[in-house]
């Protein structure tokens, strides 16, 4: 399942986190890429010791845990904190698929990554290039969003940053690991859910009655595909 959270920010606050951003120390992006990654891998990011890094993480982290849309699709367990890249002057990320694992240099807290997570800072109208295109099962699909939307994806997708000709792309990105394993599930339970939420906001006491035999099975499912 690739799904847009939109407007996990507003515009006034994406434009103060960008501020905040800019005023970080930003170095070269491949410390934190794998082998085969590090070899296409081309742009800035800020060390995951930044203060500026970890307070706008945890922004993020919180923004994140009050979004019911977020919280529907991704049912997350772990939340890898969020690192932060920057694409210019034909700065690019070849194609590649993330690692299976990571471990936090700091706390050596480890995840393994389910869903992959970029939030764009960058408005669409402010660079050229700088689409993530994700390879999913109906083909590749491009993704550029307006600044403070964020894109959810499975992590096990090929997928690839096409160059920056103009202006600056600056993002988010980041890794869950998530209460259900299988993307197949997650997306049945995600669907699930929307039809229980659109069912109970139905007038109709039969439809009320429906909810509830819904979400019976919604949390059976669950307890069957759960890992914590």
């Amino acid at each position: 399942m690739i799904l847009t959270i939109p407007k996990l920010f507003p515009k006034l606050q994406v434009r103060a986190l960008r501020a905040r951003l800019g005023a970080a120390e930003w170095t070269d992006g491949r410390v934190t890429a794998g082998h085969q990654s590090a070899q296409t891998k081309n742009n800035s990011q800020i060390p995951e010791s930044d203060p500026i890094a970890r307070e706008v993480g945890e922004m993020i982290l919180g923004a994140l845990g009050q979004n019911p849309l977020f919280r529907s699709a991704a049912l997350p367990l772990k939340v890898f904190p969020p690192l932060f890249n920057r694409y210019a002057g034909g700065q690019t990320f070849g194609t590649h698929v993330d690692n299976s694992l990571r471990t936090h240099a700091e706390t050596g807290g480890r995840l393994r990554t389910d869903l992959s997570c970029t939030l764009f800072f960058s408005e669409p109208e402010e660079y050229d290039g700088g689409e993530l295109v994700i390879e999913d099962t109906y083909g590749a699909k491009s993704v550029k969003l307006p600044a403070g939307d964020m894109i959810l994806y499975p992590a096990t997708s090929l997928h690839h940053v096409t160059p920056v000709t103009r202006g600056a792309r600056v993002s988010s990105f980041f890794w869950l690991q998530s209460t259900i394993r299988q993307d197949a599930h997650r997306t049945l339970l995600f669907d699930l859910d929307t039809a229980i939420q659109q069912v109970a906001a139905s007038s109709d006491p039969a439809m009320a009655a429906s909810a509830v035999k819904l979400t019976g099975v919604y949390h059976n499912l669950i307890r069957q595909w759960a890992e914590l």
